[in-house]
């Protein structure tokens, strides 16, 4: 099973969502990096369910107690190891469904990999994992120190919000319980989830990210391209669909004239289609893309399925589950951002003199 990402700057993750904990360890971050553990646990605060009403109401404060690789509030260079204990399970909740097997969830294809599975809240395939995600990510942005990167939920079902990234007030990301930076699209959005939620459904969407003053260089020409490697890395996340990039699946409508960026004599573009990122390398100017969500497969009511029989059952999910994933994804497909590009500009410092 494979439990890491990264090559330089790797993490490496354990734990079940029922477990007594979850955790991970950090390789290659380099000595003597000074860390804010408030930023930390506020990126962890983020993610952390019962957060609003609009996403699961599960109560974990998701503490982190680091256990190695700092001291004095500096990396040391060693192996960081950190733990984050699950005090809120509530296992009873899945043993209706520990039989049956939930439409388009992992349940089906983990039994058939491994001959049994964790029924209690997905085990390793759930999403509790990522918040072994957020501490790296947290740690790989004070590396990455001058480099800003912002994600938000850009549409919720067919509500999307249709304004240019720059034309969007970042500060605004946090303001509202959905992370859309426009106010009045937001609500709109968390209104639609409360319906959606109401009637024991789910609902999907997309997160928006961008990633400014990242550096000319970062990515690969060949298999390790910035574009691949973060697309790897958002297709790792629970419940993505699709990852774009620049001009996406849109720019295909265009023709060459009009989908190139031409070079200013500074050699910043024009215009920025590619997406910052240019032959698998980054070019300095912003890298933005889109990941696709789609709707939580555990239902509040009641659906089809089948048993481990096979044998066709009607069952009804029970527990605490998010509606809709997208608003405490954002700080994740952050993370995931700044892994990897903290794994590049690591990389980056290797090849050339």
């Amino acid at each position: 099973m494979s439990n890491a990402i990264g090559k330089l700057f790797k993490l490496t993750t354990f734990g079940e969502s029922h477990g007594q904990a979850i955790g991970g360890i950090i390789d290659g971050c380099p000595a003597g990096l000074p860390l804010n553990f408030d930023a930390i646990q506020h990126e962890l605060d983020r993610r952390k369910p019962g957060q609003s009403n609009i996403v699961t109401q599960r109560k974990e404060s998701d503490q982190v107690q680091f256990l190695s690789g700092i001291f004095e509030g500096k990396t040391t260079g060693t192996s960081i190891g950190f733990i984050i204990k699950n005090t809120n399970q509530k296992s009873n909740d899945y043993n209706d469904i520990k039989d049956t097997f939930r439409p388009s969830h992992a349940d089906y294809t983990y039994t058939k990999k491994y001959g049994l599975r964790d029924y209690r809240g997905g085990g390793r395939s759930s999403a509790r994992e990522t918040a072994n995600w957020i501490v790296a990510g947290a740690i790989a942005k004070q590396l990455l120190k001058n480099i800003k990167i912002n994600a938000f939920t850009s549409s919720v079902g067919d509500i999307s919000l249709e304004e240019s990234y720059e034309n969007l007030d970042f500060s605004k990301i946090e303001s509202n319980a959905v992370r859309c930076p426009d106010t009045t699209i937001a609500n709109k959005m968390i209104d639609h989830i409360k319906i959606i939620k109401k009637q024991g459904d789910t609902i999907g969407g997309v997160i928006s990210c961008v990633a400014q003053n990242v550096p000319i260089g970062f990515g690969e020409p060949v298999f390790d391209k910035l574009h691949a490697r973060l697309g790897h890395a958002m297709l790792s996340l629970n419940a993505v669909k699709g990852f774009e990039y620049g001009s996406g699946f849109e720019g295909v409508k265009l023709k060459g004239s009009q989908h190139n960026d031409a070079f200013n004599t500074d050699g910043t573009t024009k215009t920025n289609l590619s997406g910052g990122i240019q032959g698998g390398i980054s070019n300095g100017m912003d890298i933005y893309f889109k990941v696709a969500f789609k709707p939580v497969a555990t239902l509040l009511q009641k659906y089809e399925t089948i048993n481990k029989d096979g044998k066709p059952v009607k069952v009804q999910g029970k527990g605490r589950h998010d509606p809709c994933v997208v608003p405490r994804a954002v700080p994740i497909v952050e993370a995931l951002a700044a892994i990897v590009l903290a794994d590049f500009y690591l990389l980056n410092r290797t090849t050339k003199l």
